[in-house]
């Protein structure tokens, strides 16, 4: 069985074009959605995903309507292959009942993978870049040296809460003991 699925990204956005298509190569059933391919749920979507048996195929006007990228379409298809259903695009001509069309997506699937790998590659290569120029990444340490000297001190007078000496520091009291231990003592884990 030929099941469709259609989706438009607004609501002043029309579904017939698609619908038209998705009739016209013969589906017995279609899905739709009006909303924007950016949102993770997609209501027409996961009904139609619901609704497919083993040896249907889901047939889409085009590959942009179904996934929301490169990588997120290739774990959909390969997720429907595990099921046993087919996929076909119209637009692109991807078939996966066919041999060239399994080819043809395998070969989506590696320039996925490759994507990947080139992302993940500069990403490291700008971090060893920015390490080797003394810059690290991610929040700044809330405890410098100068709070831990401050805090040290405080901690020796016994008058002062930990609390009170939390909020002369502007530390957490999480944040003061992973540095300290209760007596103002440094910790050997830094």
């Amino acid at each position: 069985m030929l099941i469709g699925y259609a989706r438009v990204s607004t609501g002043e956005q029309n579904l017939d074009l698609q619908t038209d298509a998705l009739k016209q190569a013969g589906c017995e059933k279609i899905f739709t959605d009006k909303i924007s391919g950016a949102k993770v749920e997609r209501p027409g979507l996961d009904v139609a995903l619901d609704f497919l048996r083993e040896a249907d195929t889901l047939v889409i006007w085009k590959l942009d309507r179904f996934g929301r990228s490169l990588k997120d379409l290739v774990l959909k298809v390969e997720s429907l292959q595990k099921r046993g259903i087919n996929f076909k695009s119209l637009t692109e001509n991807i078939d996966t009942v066919s041999a060239a069309g399994k080819l043809q997506f395998h070969i989506f699937s590696a320039l996925a993978e490759f994507e990947r790998d080139i992302i993940r590659e500069r990403t490291m290569a700008g971090l060893r870049a920015a390490r080797a120029r003394g810059r690290y990444g991610g929040r700044p340490k809330a405890m410098t040296p100068e709070k831990m000297q401050l805090a040290q001190k405080l901690m020796t007078n016994k008058e002062l809460s930990i609390t009170e000496i939390c909020q002369m520091v502007q530390v957490s009291r999480s944040t003061l003991y992973r540095y300290l231990k209760p007596d103002g003592s440094l910790r050997d884990t830094l």
